[in-house]
């Protein structure tokens, strides 16, 4: 059965902002390498939106290999897209969600494949509150922001953890890989 991984950048201070982080070329490797190991990704409308400036790079390469292997590879993969007001996805490679998040996960899981990722902070909220995550990786930067948007502003109930591994990146930021304790 494929495995449901969610991952997301993270300040120290626990918010998710994109433009406090240092995207750097390790990073870009990190997520490159990650999505070559997935078979499909889901996003709210929020994330997705951000994720296609990736698209510009395919058509535009920045001449930054870790940019321009990044875009390829999120180009590649299936993304599948939640959200109530968008109309079409503009990108060949993703499709709207035309089940419930719940509905959609379960159905993924049947199927054969690469692992299923999550990669949108409302997306994690909702997969931790319906008991849906196989893993959870946190890229946790060193920078504190003192505001932003909470990583689990509306988790409704306690969730346990074990620890899988941890990866530290040049930078300073660390990857930390969780397993839900059931």
């Amino acid at each position: 059965m494929r495995k449901v991984i969610a991952a997301i950048n993270m300040t120290l201070d626990g918010y998710c902002d994109h433009t406090a982080i240092n995207a750097d070329e390790e990073l870009h490797q990190h997520y490159a390498t990650l999505l070559t190991n997935a078979g499909v990704i889901l996003y709210g409308r929020k994330t997705y939106q951000l994720m296609q400036f990736w698209q510009s790079l395919i058509e535009n390469p920045s001449g930054q290999k870790s940019m321009d292997d990044f875009a390829i590879a999120i180009d590649k993969i299936q993304k599948i897209v939640f959200s109530n007001t968008l109309q079409s996805t503009g990108w060949q490679s993703a499709i709207m969600a035309s089940t419930s998040f719940e509905t959609e996960i379960s159905l993924l899981k049947q199927q054969t494949g690469k692992n299923i990722f999550i990669g949108s902070r409302s997306l994690i909220t909702q997969a931790l509150n319906y008991n849906l995550l196989d893993e959870l990786q946190l890229c946790i930067h060193p920078v504190v922001t003192g505001n932003g948007i909470p990583l689990f502003e509306n988790v409704k109930a306690r969730n346990e953890f074990i620890l899988l591994n941890t990866k530290i990146l040049l930078s300073g930021a660390m990857v930390h890989s969780y397993k839900p304790q059931k």
